[in-house]
Parts: structure tokens; sequence; C-alpha cells
């Protein structure tokens, strides 16, 4: 759940990040409303983190920091591009989130509930993204996006 806390503390980042770069007044409110909804994801992970009588990442402050430079720098790189960051974030993580579902065992129903609402609220960000304009973006940086979050995962996991 480590691990989940530090997507949705990297969300808020990324969604305040990119409506700041915009110049549109409905992206902005677009990129708004994902991080207000990332906001609950926060607290529920962050909840549930209590309840397992587990901690937040150590690193949060770097998470955020980090998410927050690549959503000013996807932001800047203009709307269909900024858009196509988020539809590709967004299709990562609930690619994770569906993984980590497996790995859980069928008795943690709290876990599951959790992740499961995240995926499907991930989903319709990305398709939100993509309605608005959002392009596809280069297989080099969808690989470069993958191994980032494959660092920042086996990290949040231990620290």
């Amino acid at each position: 759940m480590r691990v989940n806390h530090v997507g949705e503390v990297c969300a808020q980042a990324l969604y305040r990040a990119q409506a700041l770069t915009s110049p549109s007044p409905q992206l902005r409110q677009h990129f708004e409303h994902a991080r207000a909804e990332e906001t609950d994801h926060l607290a529920w992970t962050c909840q549930r983190l209590d309840e397992l009588e587990a901690r937040p990442s150590l690193l949060n402050p770097l998470w955020y920091a980090g998410a927050f430079a690549l959503g000013l720098a996807a932001g800047r790189m203009g709307e269909k591009i900024s858009l196509g960051f988020v539809i590709e974030t967004e299709r990562q993580v609930e690619a994770h989130l569906y993984s980590h579902l497996d790995q859980l065992p069928p008795s943690d129903h709290a876990s599951r509930a959790i992740l499961a609402q995240m995926a499907q609220d991930e989903a319709a960000h990305g398709a939100t993204a993509a309605q608005l304009g959002g392009t596809e973006l280069p297989q080099p940086v969808k690989l470069l996006m993958k191994a980032a979050a494959k660092v920042m995962t086996t990290v949040a996991y231990r620290i």
C-alpha cells in the first residue's frame, strides 16, 4: 500500500503542475478535477496504511518534487503532449493497480476495494485526456516512463 500511496503523492504533484502550466481554462479545470479525485485516493491509501500499521515512504517530499518537475515539463510542451503524458501515466498506473490486485490475498477486501476504485478512476482520467486531444507519446518516452516508475516503486516499497 506504501507504493500506491506514493503514486497518489505523485499524482497530486503532476496534476497541480500541469494545471499551473496550462493556458486553457478548460484544461486547468480538467487537471484540478483529476487532482481532487486523486486527493481521495491519497486519503484512502493513507488510511489503509494506518490500518495496516505501515508507514508512508520517507521519500515522499522527493517523490512530490520529482513529479512536480515532470508535470511542469509536460505542461510546457503544449496541451497535446501534456494530455498524452496523462494518458500514458494513467495507463501505466492502471496496469500497476491491476497487477497489485492480482497479488493481494482474496481476504484483503479493504485494500482490494480501494485499488479497484482507483483503477477505474485512473482509466477515466486517461480516457478524458484522450477525449480532450491528448496525443500518443513516442515509444521511447513510454519506456522511459515505465523505467522511472519501476525505480520509484522499488525504492518506495523499501524506504
